[in-house]
């Protein structure tokens, strides 16, 4: 199982409709390297759900349901999105300011690739993250 970052701004797409619509297709993905690392995701991967933009947060932790299919909001047909559930939220979200603060957070794509909407996160940091957002890995 894997572990990823997927963002998303809260004034178009927010934490509270992920929960309320429960599984939804992580659509509108136009970066290569997003791209690629949305086709790597598997069933069962887990996500944390950042709030880009606005907040600059993890707020919420999604899993993986569907794997790589062709993006419906795409008409060119180059581009892929993955279904996502709802999990829980972070009793404590975790700032972009905080994570930059940590020096063990130096090599998470978050911070080394600050534009990409979708990146990994490993085991490690996954785990501190978790902690740092007062839930269980």
């Amino acid at each position: 199982m894997a572990h990823w970052l997927i963002k998303s701004e809260p004034d178009v797409f927010g934490w509270p409709q992920q929960v309320e619509n429960k599984v939804e297709p992580w659509t509108g993905v136009r970066n290569a390297s997003a791209a690629i690392n949305l086709r790597a995701m598997a069933k069962g991967d887990t996500c944390f759900f950042y709030h880009s933009n606005i907040g600059k947060e993890i707020v919420g932790i999604v899993s993986v349901v569907r794997t790589a299919y062709p993006d419906p909001t795409d008409e060119t047909g180059r581009w892929v999105c993955v279904d996502v559930k709802a999990g829980k939220p972070l009793k404590t979200p975790v700032t972009l300011a905080a994570i930059k603060a940590d020096p063990r957070f130096a090599d998470l794509a978050l911070v080394r690739l600050s534009r990409l909407s979708v990146g990994p996160v490993s085991d490690e940091h996954w785990a501190m993250l978790c902690e740092m957002g007062g839930v269980k890995p």
